[in-house]
């Protein structure tokens, strides 16, 4: 998390701030997306490393990240434990407010069902996400939630920016595994 960020600042209009980041930055749409995954990326490779399914999360929230978790499952021995309920979790908590208006979360992996549930119960207005997942993902392989006209939120979200680099790492650590 960066300890910079303001508890007191009330979250401030996402993309303007991501427009004013992106320009001082000289980055723009998709450069802008690869710059946050990377660091999602870092969380991702700090699971593997505590053998964890490597997934990793940030949220950023006026240009700045204000949390950043990868999953903890087997250390916690908890199943909701994936990265992105952490990383909401630290995100609320940097804000003072469940209501993560004006945040983006970054994942490395298509979020499931649950994550994409508490997705849209903290109000997360983007996600942009990394490696599809055929087997539980939410957003476009399996489900649809963030887009679902009963549900009375929507997301917007852009999926497989750095997919391959998110998909390998998965890879690689499963058929570690597997041996």
């Amino acid at each position: 998390m960066d300890p910079d960020y303001s508890d007191d600042l009330s979250p401030p209009d996402e993309s303007m701030d991501d427009l004013l980041n992106a320009f001082e930055h000289g980055l723009t749409g998709e450069h802008m997306h690869t710059r946050w995954m990377r660091l999602a990326l870092e969380e991702a490779r700090m699971a593997a490393a505590e053998d964890e399914v490597p997934v990793g999360a940030i949220v950023v929230a006026a240009g700045r990240v204000i949390a950043s978790a990868h999953n903890q499952r087997e250390q916690l021995a908890d199943p909701t434990a994936h990265a992105e309920m952490i990383a909401l979790t630290q995100a609320a908590a940097a804000l003072g407010s469940w209501r993560l208006e004006g945040c983006t979360l970054y994942v490395t992996l298509e979020p499931c069902p649950m994550c994409a549930g508490a997705i849209l119960q903290a109000r997360v207005p983007v996600v942009v996400w990394g490696a599809a997942d055929p087997k539980a993902g939410a957003v476009e392989s399996l489900y649809r939630l963030f887009e679902d006209p009963r549900l009375n939120h929507r997301v917007d979200h852009t999926g497989r920016v750095l997919a391959d680099e998110c998909g390998q790492i998965l890879s690689t650590f499963f058929r570690g595994k597997r041996k």
